[in-house]
């Protein structure tokens, strides 16, 4: 029997809501994998979802959603015992803030946690192009246990809409999770 996983998703103000919103669509039907979904986002994150999505969408999803300076959440402390963080679409500004561990908001501070307790940390990078500084902060979160997935959409399944390429991030970021979802595979 799989053990269910605990997640933590973090939605900040980068560009890429879509690529949130479709991970959270996913977790629905996977819920038998999942205990619980726990959602924290920026102020920039739902001002960002609202311009690019043109809704308010993020309201209605069943997942318990924490409050940027809630440091009393569950996640904040790694007693908690959540398995994996999910940073999607993950700020310039967040990861640098990580790689520094500077925990000035729970994001950060969870991110912290995960990594100190030798966790999953996936962080969906979404800027481009990366100056030095940003790659730098890649490679230290990297060499401090966490994954830097950048949301480089691949074409090889050949997806015939705005959704179906961006889906192709998301059921990366999944595989990446430890869960099991059908998705296209190369040659198979």
């Amino acid at each position: 029997m799989l053990k269910k996983k605990k997640i933590i998703v973090a939605i900040t103000g980068a560009s890429g809501s879509i690529y949130a919103k479709l991970l959270l669509d996913a977790f629905l039907k996977l819920e038998a994998q999942i205990d619980r979904v726990a959602v924290v986002m920026s102020d920039n994150a739902k001002q960002v979802w609202e311009t690019e999505l043109n809704d308010i969408s993020y309201q209605q999803y069943p997942f318990t959603f924490y409050h940027k300076m809630d440091f009393n959440a569950p996640f904040a402390s790694g007693s908690a015992k959540y398995d994996t963080m999910i940073i999607i679409p993950c700020s310039m500004g967040t990861i640098g803030r990580i790689a520094h561990g500077i925990s000035n908001d729970l994001i950060t501070r969870a991110a912290d946690v995960i990594l100190k307790e030798r966790r999953k940390l996936i962080t969906v990078v979404r800027d481009t192009p990366f100056n030095l500084i940003h790659l730098q902060n890649m490679k230290t979160v990297t060499e401090a246990g966490g994954i830097v997935c950048p949301a480089v959409p691949s074409f090889y399944s050949l997806p015939k809409t705005i959704e179906e390429l961006a889906q192709t991030v998301v059921d990366r970021v999944i595989d990446l999770a430890g869960l099991e979802k059908e998705s296209y595979r190369w040659n198979e």
